[in-house]
């Protein structure tokens, strides 16, 4: 039986988390030189001017997929994948056009020991940006700071998931509780807590078993509720499962009332200003290029389905779940502009809110935000281009 996406969330239950230095991710991850960028002419962007690093190294939060497709949009031609520590690097495209530096991508998840990417990047200094979502932020702002620049997911595609055959009626996961169902789900994980203490999911009634495997799922016969992402478990289940093959049905946890911004791109606060030139030209480009990247996600697709292949970390990623997740992205408004047409910035007041609501579940836990942290500290919109945004449906 094969296993889906096992990325960890967020474990509200750590103490705050020391920097742990990881072989498999040190700063030589991935120094790979580019030589086709010396053969490229520079663009209307220029980022070495702006004063960004030669090399902008990106940390994501998993193996590639559909959601990181707007940083390979960047990546131009001549790029070198580095197998052995699961990345990817080349020249800094936008628009087609070069932009002076280099881009490296780094995979997360089982690359970096499930390490989390606040934690990673306070580890390796060389990393620039990475992929933190905001109940991290709060929750590890004492001991790994992290300031989000960029949103490439409008909402989060975190969900909790049932058999509507067993639940004929259930419309949403409190009716499905309401019947008696437990909801399995990474321990650990903040939205969790969060679902706790606010009663929509019972403490007696959650389970924090699951490991990323559909086999528990599957034994209870349809008894059971358990997490996932929109983007890919509904198509796995149904076409790839071969013990399942049938729908599910979800509800989104951002329905739920936990609206974080889930895979973030962030800088370690401290830096925020000295790369503040940099960032503002650089954060237009990655807007730009997940415009580009679902104008035509087909090409980027191709790529990170053989980054996959290449990479090998026993994740299985399909062409199927790869199409299925740009679709759904887009319907689900996973990817969108929010309340404006721009794309990638933070709502402040949807942030307020959700600031307000985890801390105190953080401090109850035992964890709590920085002592002296605001809403404003962890988030943004300085750098953002308001005129660029997803052309209306």
């Amino acid at each position: 039986m094969r296993s889906t996406r096992s990325r960890l969330v967020v474990a509200a239950g750590l103490a705050a988390a020391t920097a742990v230095a990881l072989s498999a991710c040190s700063s030589g991850a991935s120094s790979t030189e580019n030589t086709a960028a010396a053969d490229l002419t520079v663009g209307s962007v220029d980022l070495a001017a702006a004063g960004c690093p030669a090399d902008v190294v990106i940390q994501t939060d998993w193996n590639p997929e559909a959601e990181h497709g707007h940083l390979y949009q960047m990546l131009g031609p001549g790029y070198t994948v580095d197998a052995e520590n699961k990345s990817v690097s080349g020249p800094l495209m936008s628009k087609g056009e070069y932009t002076g530096v280099n881009v490296e991508i780094r995979s997360g998840g089982p690359a970096i020991g499930f390490q989390q990417v606040s934690t990673q990047m306070y580890t390796d200094q060389d990393i620039m940006l990475g992929y933190v979502t905001t109940d991290e932020s709060v929750l590890l702002s004492e001991s790994a700071p992290t300031t989000a620049v960029f949103a490439p997911l409008d909402i989060s595609p975190l969900m909790i998931m049932w058999d509507p055959a067993t639940y004929p009626d259930a419309k949403t996961v409190q009716d499905v509780v309401a019947k008696g169902a437990v909801v399995r789900y990474f321990g650990g994980s903040a939205y969790m807590e969060y679902l706790n203490s606010v009663g929509t999911v019972p403490a007696a009634q959650s389970d924090g078993s699951y490991d990323g495997a559909p086999a528990s799922f599957v034994a209870a016969g349809g008894k059971d509720a358990q997490q996932g992402f929109a983007s890919a478990e509904p198509y796995i289940y149904q076409n790839e499962v071969e013990s399942w093959m049938k729908p599910v049905k979800y509800e989104l946890v951002n329905d739920l009332g936990y609206e974080a911004y889930q895979s973030a791109m962030v800088v370690r606060s401290g830096d925020l200003e000295k790369d503040s030139d940099c960032l503002k030209s650089l954060v237009p480009v990655l807007q730009q290029a997940e415009v580009d990247y679902f104008a035509d996600p087909a090409p980027v697709n191709t790529m990170i389905l053989d980054l996959v292949k290449q990479f090998d970390t026993g994740w299985v990623y399909s062409q199927g779940v790869a199409d299925y997740s740009v679709k759904t992205m887009i319907d689900e408004g996973i990817v969108g502009n929010g309340p404006n047409s721009t794309l990638g910035d933070f709502d402040d007041a949807r942030m307020k809110t959700f600031y307000d609501a985890v801390s105190p579940v953080f401090e109850n836990l035992g964890t709590p935000p920085a002592q002296g942290l605001t809403v404003n500290d962890i988030y943004t919109n300085e750098f953002i281009d308001t005129s660029i945004g997803l052309p209306a449906k």
